[in-house]
């Protein structure tokens, strides 16, 4: 038993407590497209937050913390190296005289997501113009939601590492290595589930 005001023993991997441990549900994946996550403060902590676990698997994939971000460096990080290369966001389309989302951009290198809730995203977006100059990735016909651990307002509503590996797919193609990583996503949506019933009883 762990003693008032001390902290739990965590994973030196996921940075989780060692009774939450993700690492069983990594599945590693080589993808192309480069992934920014950039998250916002509250879901940093989140027990049911998916992030660390796409962090963890994929080879190219970085995460940022913050609502506001520094333009200069966020320029640097959006910028890419030659001209026929070029960072989208995934998100819907939400802008008046906007063109629409590309479904396979063929000069996306570098795939911005942002990992928040649907109003915080929003805030996001407002707060950091030049996310709102990235041109945009849709996605085509996404499935119903594995996330059953977490409320979505709507159907089509995915969970960070859902939509990310879809979005991948479909940049990319099809891989075993995503199925995969999809399969480890419902075992770490199980264990949470057992968790939070364990904490209820």
């Amino acid at each position: 038993m762990t003693p008032p005001g001390s902290q739990r023993a965590r994973c030196l991997n996921c940075q989780r407590p060692l009774s939450a441990c993700i690492c069983p549900w990594v599945r590693p994946a080589a993808n192309r497209v480069e992934l920014l996550l950039l998250q916002h403060p509250l879901e940093q902590d989140h027990a049911k937050g998916t992030a660390r676990l796409l962090q963890l698997s994929l080879r190219r994939c970085r995460i940022w913390v913050g609502e506001t971000f520094d333009p200069l460096e966020l320029a640097q990080a959006l910028a890419t190296p030659e001209p026929d290369q070029s960072s989208w966001l995934l998100y819907p389309e939400d802008r008046p005289q906007a063109g629409e989302c590309l479904i396979t951009p063929p000069t996306c290198t570098r795939l911005v997501v942002l990992d928040a809730t649907w109003r915080k995203s929003r805030k996001m977006l407002l707060l950091n113009p030049l996310l709102q100059q990235l041109p945009r990735l849709a996605l085509r016909d996404p499935p119903a939601s594995r996330y059953a651990i977490r409320k979505a307002h709507l159907g089509h509503q995915l969970s960070t590492l859902e939509a990310s590996v879809l979005a991948l797919q479909q940049l990319e193609g099809p891989s075993p290595a995503y199925e995969d990583l999809l399969v480890g996503f419902d075992g770490f949506v199980a264990q949470q589930a057992r968790l939070f019933q364990a904490q209820r009883l």
